[in-house]
């Protein structure tokens, strides 16, 4: 799978740290009374996520719009911790795994994020490493909040490809989504469906 690849771009949730988003509802669902499905089906409606996602709306907006949403007056720090529930384990072995490919490929992180997350992400990475930041580890970083594009439109990876003068058909993109795949595809990327974390070890090895 890696040969003729000089570049590879990371997603972060599912791929570099551990994410469970049954989490973020289960927790939720304890603050509001709303099952599961209730609470993932009122934060896909009319599109305020993926704002939020796509940095349209500030993180004071977003918690507005939970409330809204979930016809809830929950304060700011439980709208925050459960949101926040879905980020598990960053296992620092496999960060450094990635990190020391640096020398091997061009290596680049993507990610679907925005500021809650990224605050508590930060806060994990220097926690495991003693102080390091995730710059340390790759050579760029694109978080979705910040370009004002998410996955899996095209946009976005056509935007990383042309910043970092990548050739499509030698780059890797290695996501958990079957839907990211799909759309890194669409611009000729080579893909990587990851569907168990510890295949990075043995893809790498």
């Amino acid at each position: 799978m890696l040969k003729n690849i000089s570049a590879i771009i990371f997603d972060l949730g599912g791929v570099v740290i551990d994410l469970d988003v049954d989490k973020s509802l289960a927790l939720f669902s304890q603050y509001t009374g709303l099952s599961n499905k209730e609470i993932y089906n009122k934060f896909l409606e009319d599109g305020w996520t993926f704002a939020f996602e796509k940095g349209e709306i500030t993180a004071a907006e977003f918690r507005n719009r939970v409330r809204l949403s979930l016809g809830q007056s929950i304060s700011d720090r439980k709208i925050d911790d459960s949101w926040n529930a879905m980020i598990r384990e960053l296992p620092l072995e496999r960060l450094e795994l990635l990190g020391n490919l640096q020398d091997r490929f061009k290596t680049i992180v993507l990610s679907n994020t925005n500021d809650i997350h990224i605050e508590l992400f930060d806060s994990v990475v220097a926690d495991v490493t003693g102080g390091s930041t995730i710059d340390q580890y790759f050579h760029k970083i694109y978080y979705s909040h910040k370009v004002g594009m998410r996955k899996p439109d095209a946009e976005i990876y056509e935007y990383v490809v042309n910043n970092n003068d990548l050739d499509p058909s030698s780059t890797l993109f290695i996501d958990d989504m079957k839907a990211n795949i799909e759309g890194a595809q669409t611009v000729g990327l080579q893909t990587l469906h990851l569907t168990d974390q510890n295949y990075l070890f043995e893809l790498f090895a």
